[in-house]
């Protein structure tokens, strides 16, 4: 599964409640804040509610060889 970097780019400051409240619940406090989540939709609905306070990087996760050569 992918992992997605977040990162606030913007100041909750003077938004609507419910964006804070998003920019919280992602773990970001405050402007330069950074942190990782498996890619889900209920993620990927957090992250389309503020996308103009953040940017997203989609973090591809290595498959684990097998180790049987």
């Amino acid at each position: 599964m992918a992992r997605l970097k977040i990162k606030q780019t913007r100041s909750g400051v003077g938004r609507l409640g419910t964006q804070k409240r998003v920019l919280r619940a992602l773990g970001l406090k405050h402007p330069g804040s950074v942190v990782e989540h498996d890619d889900t939709p209920t993620i990927r609905g957090m992250i389309d509610k503020v996308t103009h306070l953040i940017e997203v990087e989609v973090i591809e996760k290595e498959t684990a060889s097998s180790g049987s050569e």
